[in-house]
């Protein structure tokens, strides 16, 4: 298991998952926003105790370094923040994030990529943001967080039947 814990202000941590989050992984992905952004469903045990194995794998192979998002006082994760294929040498990686119903509004989502996009663009030199063109709020996380529009990505169903924006944020030179 990986060790890298990020510290966000305000009072925000970023770590690894762990198999004690279940029960936080599972109640975020019963929200109805959830289902019609994300692009994966975890919606029993079982399919959640696949997701956070392949975390783990992720963090061991480089193709997902995946981080819960936690409030200080309370270990359970109220958001995630994924820097997907990462892998030393790569031009370019993408970033992905989901804040549970709870959390949201409250400056979260911002402040949790901006910390995994400070870390990963110590890795690569750039990095892309994409969501639906409908998903106003991760539009306005991507705008907060530098991520600057860069195209429109036609429909492709049935995985992702609208279009989406492609942000783009890369390392200061």
């Amino acid at each position: 298991m990986t060790t890298i814990i990020l510290s966000v202000d305000p009072g925000l941590t970023l770590r690894p998952w762990r198999d004690e989050d279940l029960p936080s992984l599972l109640a975020a992905h019963r929200d109805p926003a959830m289902k019609r952004w994300l692009a994966s469903r975890i919606e029993d045990p079982e399919q959640g105790r696949a997701w956070l194995a392949a975390q783990e794998a992720g963090w061991a192979d480089g193709t997902r370094c995946s981080f819960a998002v936690v409030e200080a006082g309370n270990p359970s994760p109220i958001g995630h923040v994924v820097a997907k294929r990462l892998r030393p040498g790569a031009a370019s990686a993408e970033i992905g994030y989901w804040v549970s119903v709870e959390a949201r509004g409250r400056g979260i989502a911002p402040s949790a990529v901006s910390a995994v996009a400070e870390w990963a663009l110590r890795r690569v030199a750039r990095l892309q943001l994409l969501h639906d063109v409908g998903n106003h709020a991760s539009c306005r996380v991507a705008e907060k967080t530098g991520f600057a529009l860069e195209s429109v990505l036609p429909p492709h169903p049935p995985r992702y039947p609208d279009e989406a924006h492609v942000h783009v944020r890369t390392a200061a030179i």
